[in-house]
């Protein structure tokens, strides 16, 4: 089995941040999403990765490589525009072969896995098999109805009157039948070839379509709420590690990682928090549910339940909370004073706020 992983979005919902980085690349407890990914496809047994890449395909690249830092065999296919789940099987179709193929949106985090989903469609091969999981509004999503038999008998997207509560997640399994199917469907109103229009083809054309329904935790990263949240979530397994520095003055409490050439210099860090390689921490207090990436800065600073991207200088701030800090960005003080912030900071901006 092979995977095709779609990482050629652009991320508006993610805007500022999705403007000079694609969406797949902003961390999770300092790991790009896509390579959270990446991971879980590996631990299906796959090797052979197929990555649709866009306009920011020269960032993946450089990020992942050809993949066998992760374990993996990784051929980059080209997706000039965005049109569509079902068009990127076209574009892929040399790569594929006939081979059965697991089809991951690079922006979905499933940490629990799926491989015992995967399992399943390798014993009883299905034309294929999509990943459901129960939410509480359905009218958002691409929803699933099903028979007894945990069969689709119907696919609809943003239903006004949901008849399930069953959301199409962003994995799909598929044999070579999918090949035909997405040559037998036509764009839709907003001129893409849907992959639900291809999988209602199979069902109409009466083959066996089924669904899994995935218990564990699952976020589309396509917010900055989701984002943070999602870090929150990663953050709950990690384990203390000190490869940097931590001076007598300091105090780590639970779980926190200061990875090599790190330094925390007088202040507290109360985990879960990730300190990241060729970061400074001074003079600061750092918060449960903390990223910070490579070689960033902290002055004098209170940060808890946030993301700071590499290179990101906070100096002088008190309170930040729920904040994502974009790379090489500035934050410092102002002359006004506050007792609270909160910041969506995009890349390579500097942002004043009160001390």
């Amino acid at each position: 089995m092979k995977a095709l992983v779609l990482s050629g979005g652009a991320g508006t919902r993610l805007r500022p941040f999705s403007h000079s980085m694609p969406k797949q690349l902003i961390p999770i407890a300092n790991r790009p999403v896509l390579e959270h990914v990446l991971n879980g496809v590996r631990d299906l047994g796959i090797t052979e990765v197929g990555v649709i890449v866009g306009d920011r395909s020269a960032q993946i690249v450089a990020a992942i490589g050809d993949g066998s830092r992760l374990g993996l065999d990784v051929t980059y296919i080209h997706q000039e525009e965005p049109r569509g789940l079902a068009h990127c099987v076209v574009l892929a179709r040399e790569f594929l072969g006939d081979d059965d193929f697991v089809m991951y949106l690079g922006d979905n985090m499933l940490p629990d896995g799926v491989t015992d989903i995967a399992q399943d469609f390798l014993d009883h091969r299905p034309a294929a098999q999509v990943v459901v999981h129960k939410v509480a509004d359905p009218r958002s999503f691409g929803v699933a109805e099903l028979d007894p038999e945990g069969r689709i008998e119907r696919l609809v997207e943003k239903p006004r009157e949901p008849r399930s509560d069953l959301a199409l997640i962003g994995v799909y399994f598929f044999t070579p039948a999918i090949h035909e199917a997405v040559a037998a469907i036509s764009p839709s109103a907003r001129g893409e070839l849907e992959i639900t229009d291809a999988i209602q083809w199979l069902v109409t054309e009466g083959v066996q379509v089924s669904a899994s329904v995935y218990g564990g935790y699952w976020k589309d990263t396509g917010k900055v709420d989701d984002v943070l949240e999602c870090n929150n979530k990663l953050l709950e397994g990690l384990v203390s590690s000190v490869e940097g520095e931590v001076d007598a003055a300091s105090e780590l409490v639970g779980p926190v990682v200061v990875e090599k050439g790190a330094r925390v210099v007088a202040s507290r860090i109360v985990g879960p928090v990730i300190v990241g390689a060729g970061t400074t921490v001074e003079h600061s207090h750092v918060g449960p549910n903390t990223s910070i990436g490579d070689n960033c800065v902290l002055r004098r600073t209170y940060m808890d339940s946030s993301i700071a991207l590499e290179g990101a200088q906070v100096t002088d701030v008190r309170g930040l909370h729920g904040s994502l800090i974009g790379r090489n960005s500035c934050v410092g003080p102002a002359a006004a004073p506050s007792s609270h912030h909160r910041l969506v900071v995009g890349d390579h901006t500097r942002i004043e706020v009160a001390a």
